[in-house]
C-alpha cells in the first residue's frame, strides 16, 4: 500500500474538525469483529488496539472472533449490523477484494455495504525457498524455472488465497509455470516448504522469521514496492518486475449508514492510538508498519486491489473449491 500511505502527522492534518452530534459517541460498548479465529495476528493486533481505544473513549471495546468462509462470516455480520458506530470490523483482503472476485455469490456487497475508516497497518510476505532450491533471487528463480515449466511445486494457504494470488500474478508477469499445492492453512503449507516438499511459497513475514533466520528457508524477495524494515537486505519483487506491489493490510470498516461525523471520529481517534510509540514498536516486532490512511484512501486502495484480483482470477483460472 506504498502509493496510498501519508506521514502519519499529515494524515492528522487533513481531518476535519468532528461535528458537535459526535461528541458524545461512544455511550456504550464498542464491538471490534474480527472476521478470523482467537489467537491469531488479526486477533492480537485487535486486543493491542483494544485497550487504548477504552482509555480513549472511558468505553470498553469488545473483541468479537466470527472466523469462517475466508473472513466472510464476520464481514457479513458489521454489513448487517445497525449503522450506529458499535459494531466495526478489523477487515482484511480476504473478505474485501478477494473472495468477492473469487466466489459466485457473496452474502454482501464488499465494496457498498461496508465504509472504510481508516488503514491500521500493512505488511509484506515474503518469497522464501527451501535451501536446496538453486536460487537466490526472482531473477534466478525466473531462470530456473523457465528450464522446468510444471515442474517446480509451490505451496500456498489453500485455493484463492493471497498466497496463491500472488504466486500466479508473479507468474504471468515473468512468463513462468510452477505447479500449485494447495494446503488446508498457512501453517501446513510452511511446514511442507521447510520439509522439502514443495519449493517455495510467499508466508506471512512474522511466521517466517525465525526460519529465516535459522537458515531453514531462504529468503529471496518480499511482496511490496518498499522493502521491509526487519529485512532492509531483501528487495521487493518490484525490483525486478514494477508492476509486482502486494501488502496484507489491516484496515477499520463500519456498516453502510454510518454517520459521517460518527466515521470521522472514529477515524481520528484510530490515527490518535496509531500515534502511540508502543503500539507502533509492537505492530514493528511483527514485521508490520503502522500506516494510518485516511478512509478515502483505503476505499482508493481497495478499488485497485479488487481491479488486480479480478484480472488474476480470471487470467488463472482459479476456482474455489
Amino acid at each position: 500500500m506504498s502509493n496510498t500511505r501519508l506521514p502519519l502527522i499529515a494524515a492528522l492534518a487533513c481531518i476535519a474538525v468532528i461535528p458537535a452530534q459526535a461528541q458524545t459517541y461512544p455511550s456504550k460498548p464498542v464491538r471490534i469483529v474480527v472476521p478470523f479465529v482467537a489467537g491469531g495476528p488479526y486477533d492480537e493486533l485487535a486486543r493491542l488496539l483494544g485497550p487504548h481505544l477504552t482509555e480513549l473513549w472511558k468505553q470498553a471495546v469488545v473483541v468479537d472472533n466470527r472466523g469462517g468462509a475466508g473472513g466472510n462470516i464476520g464481514a457479513e455480520a458489521i454489513a448487517k449490523s445497525p449503522p450506529d458506530g458499535y459494531s466495526l470490523l478489523l477487515g482484511n483482503a480476504g473478505p474485501i477484494t478477494i473472495n468477492p472476485n473469487l466466489l459466485k455469490k457473496m452474502p454482501y456487497d464488499a465494496q457498498r455495504d461496508l465504509v472504510p475508516v481508516v488503514t491500521v497497518s500493512a505488511s509484506p510476505m515474503v518469497l522464501v525457498v527451501h535451501p536446496s532450491l538453486p536460487v537466490k533471487s526472482v531473477r534466478e528463480l525466473v531462470s530456473f524455472a523457465k528450464t522446468r515449466p510444471g515442474q517446480i511445486n509451490y505451496a500456498s494457504a489453500g485455493v484463492g488465497n493471497l498466497q496463491h494470488l500472488a504466486m500466479e500474478h508473479l507468474q504471468a508477469l515473468s512468463g513462468i509455470r510452477m505447479n500449485h499445492v494447495p494446503y488446508k492453512g498457512a501453517a501446513p503449507a510452511f511446514i511442507d516448504v521447510i520439509a522439502g516438499q514443495c519449493g517455495l511459497m510467499f508466508a506471512n513475514i512474522t511466521g517466517a522469521m525465525t526460519h529465516i533466520n535459522s537458515g531453514r528457508v531462504r529468503v529471496i524477495a518480499v511482496s511490496s514496492a518498499k522493502r521491509a524494515a526487519v529485512l532492509p537486505q531483501v528487495p521487493g519483487i518490484a525490483e525486478t518486475y514494477p508492476e509486482f506491489d502486494i501488502t496484507t493490510w489491516v484496515g477499520i470498516f463500519t456498516p453502510a449508514g454510518t454517520p459521517r461525523e460518527i466515521n470521522a471520529k472514529l477515524q481520528a481517534d484510530f490515527m490518535t492510538v496509531l500515534a502511540r510509540p508502543d503500539v507502533r514498536e509492537r505492530i514493528a516486532s511483527q514485521g508490520g508498519e503502522v500506516v494510518a490512511a485516511t478512509g478515502e484512501q483505503l476505499a482508493a486502495h481497495i478499488r485497485r486491489e479488487s481491479a488486480l484480483y479480478a484480472k488474476v482470477v480470471q487470467s488463472s483460472g482459479i476456482k474455489p473449491e
